[in-house]
């Protein structure tokens, strides 16, 4: 049995699998990050439990401490130079976020050929994996509620927008809202212009904004949840 947790800026997602499929997932808050062993409870006592996480040494210290049990092993992924059929074409692959590393070895488990991985969260990331499964470099933006926070609290004259998306907007909370969906979607769509010509190309979408990032996408895509709860899986048969 294996238990997979992705701790991020915001949410800590779990999930446990048994070699099958996924028998039990949840999420909680990263400022919740201690009641982490009140889930885990739950768990079976002998798991063994993978781990990414990109919100801080203080939440790593955390999760290894609640979960330090004699029965369970508990390893983090770190990016390294090569894992599962990836390879990072990073200038100093240890720099990479480990969330970023999990979905690039989840994307090659689920798609043999060249993919844009995308994962909308509080930063959205945009990274090109190629189909000989080389990690060829990618994106970091401001998450799309990031921008929209970001112009209300930086600027004098503009809200917190709660427009709709519109391509020609006429008033200023659509402005807003459809200009930080716009520089979404078109960082991921120049990037997606690499690969666009080549056989079986194709866009990963993950992550909580995934779903409105894809109402408005214009090339080959697939909503995959737990892409980087897959890849921790992945990692972990390799134990």
């Amino acid at each position: 049995m294996i238990v997979a947790i992705d701790a991020g800026n915001s949410r800590i997602k779990w999930g446990v699998h048994d070699g099958a499929s996924w028998l039990a997932n949840g999420v909680l808050a990263t400022r919740d990050v201690a009641r982490l062993h009140e889930v885990a409870d739950a768990w079976p006592a002998d798991a063994r439990i993978v781990a990414c996480n990109v919100a801080g040494a203080a939440v790593g210290e955390s999760i290894a401490a609640q979960l330090a049990v004699p029965q369970r092993r508990l390893a983090f992924l770190q990016a390294s130079e090569e894992a599962c059929g990836v390879r990072s074409r990073y200038e100093r692959p240890a720099q990479l976020g480990a969330d970023r590393w999990a979905a690039l070895i989840g994307a090659r488990a689920r798609h043999s050929g060249p993919c844009l991985v995308v994962s909308a969260g509080t930063a959205t990331t945009v990274d090109l994996l190629d189909a000989h499964g080389d990690f060829r470099g990618g994106l970091i933006l401001p998450g799309f509620e990031l921008m929209r926070a970001t112009l209300a609290e930086k600027t004098a004259q503009l809200p917190l927008a709660e427009g709709v998306f519109r391509n020609e907007p006429r008033n200023t909370m659509d402005a807003i809202v459809s200009g930080c969906r716009q520089a979404q979607l078109g960082a991921i769509e120049r990037t997606f212009a690499a690969i666009a010509g080549e056989p079986q190309a194709l866009c990963l979408l993950t992550g909580g904004g995934s779903a409105a990032l894809a109402a408005h996408l214009k090339i080959p895509f697939e909503l995959a949840d737990n892409l980087v709860l897959g890849g921790l899986l992945r990692f972990a048969a390799t134990l």
